[in-house]
């Protein structure tokens, strides 16, 4: 099994210089959706990294009925084929095997949430898509399980498989992340992603809604970097504070630029690139 996994014209590889996964958290509407994509693009370019542009169309796994959840798979799939159109790479995350067909169809890369990482007849699902996939670590899971679901996906004839780390959960609304997890997560020759976004929320905080440190992502992105991986996962809005679902994690966008150029600083050193 190669540690590489090729999206479109990229390799992605822990040896190779830092692949950009980021976004939304979730579509609001096209316009913000191409505004976030474009200028991440640019940023990203200019840095030397490849991008893929992540966005959710469906947030299923809100713990409040009242939370913000997305335009639904239809609509979602407009944004993205007009992104699509638009040289964007794209990746997102899908919740049911019904959704797995219509998604592959569009996006370059398939994402399983950590909730479902286990979720045997949607790996299953994902992995007939024959689309790179992108699993997520589960909260609620030790690193040595991920063996686990590489070798479910094998079973299933997909080896294009990347390892993301998205915090683990610690007592009560609180995540943090096992640096050392990360280094083991390596050990099984499969291109580790770190979701620094994710791992900053603080579930439940909000009561309704998650809260989160955003104002800490630089510094977790520069210890996961440090490790050598292969991409960063970050989130990011305009305005995070009108965001319509994970705002209190996501970076501002007008600060996504100087925070990759730092990050990009530790991952040339460690890599000697």
């Amino acid at each position: 099994m190669s540690e590489n996994v090729k999206i479109s014209n990229i390799e992605i590889s822990n040896s190779k210089k830092l692949t950009v996964i980021a976004g939304l958290n979730v579509l609001e509407n096209y316009e913000l959706a191409f505004e976030v994509a474009n200028k991440l693009k640019n940023v990203t370019e200019s840095k030397g990294n490849s991008f893929i542009f992540k966005a959710s169309f469906d947030k299923a796994n809100r713990s409040s009925v009242d939370s913000y959840r997305g335009p639904g798979l239809e609509k979602g799939l407009e944004i993205f084929k007009e992104l699509k159109k638009n040289g964007h790479r794209l990746i997102t995350d899908v919740h049911e095997i019904k959704q797995v067909e219509k998604i592959s169809e569009v996006v370059d890369v398939i994402q399983v949430p950590a909730f479902l990482s286990r979720q045997t007849d949607l790996i299953k699902e994902v992995c007939q898509s024959k689309k790179p996939l992108n699993i997520k670590k589960g909260q609620f899971l030790s690193p040595d399980q991920m063996r686990n679901i590489i070798e479910k996906c094998n079973h299933f004839g997909n080896d294009e498989v990347m390892l993301c780390e998205r915090g683990t959960s610690f007592g009560y609304d609180n995540l943090v992340v096992d640096m050392l997890g990360i280094s083991k997560l390596k050990s099984f020759n499969r291109p580790v992603i770190f979701d620094v976004t994710h791992s900053l929320q603080l579930p439940g905080a909000g009561k309704s809604f998650a809260g989160g440190r955003g104002d800490q992502a630089e510094d977790l992105a520069k210890a996961g970097v440090s490790i050598g991986i292969a991409g960063l996962f970050i989130e990011v809005h305009p305005n995070p504070k009108e965001a319509l679902c994970d705002g209190p994690s996501a970076t501002p966008l007008d600060e996504f630029e100087s925070l990759l150029e730092r990050v990009n600083v530790v991952d040339k050193a460690v890599k000697g690139l």
